[in-house]
């Protein structure tokens, strides 16, 4: 960090867990404002960055777009705003996180009835794994006698 609270975008970077062309990305399409300049023309980046910044990155490792992220962020800008926008956000990125678990739950459930039914014994011709996985409408449990 630098004097009364500057920050060069290596500092920010550091201090965020990002790299530096994440920073510039987030500038580049408009979620980051742009930082002032220094008289070498350094990007000085304000503690206002740090906190949009680690907003950004929680809202990502929640797994929320950048579209939604850029909504939220214009929502937070608006304090006398209604919140139902950010709820609606919210809601809508929960469904599609209980649809990926619901998914990788169904993915699991298939797995689960043939893996380890071979136990490496056997051959190619007789491979529960095998036969399962080309004959995708037949149970799993079914296989060659």
């Amino acid at each position: 960090m630098r004097r009364g609270g500057d920050y060069r975008i290596g500092d920010l970077a550091r201090e965020m867990g990002i790299s530096v062309e994440t920073v510039r990305y987030y500038e580049r399409i408009g979620l980051m404002p742009p930082p002032a300049r220094t008289e070498s023309n350094y990007r000085s980046y304000a503690p206002l960055h740090l906190s949009r910044l680690n907003f950004i990155r929680h809202a990502r490792s929640l797994g929320f777009e950048i579209g939604e992220i850029r909504s939220l962020l214009d929502l937070s800008a608006e304090p006398a705003a209604d919140c139902a926008t950010a709820d609606r956000i919210a809601t809508g990125h929960l469904a599609a996180v209980e649809a990926k678990i619901a998914g990788l739950t169904a993915l699991r459930d298939e797995l689960a009835r043939f893996a380890g039914q071979c136990r490496g014994s056997g051959t190619a011709a007789d491979c529960l794994v095998l036969e399962v996985l080309g004959d995708h409408g037949r149970c799993a449990g079914e296989h060659r006698a």
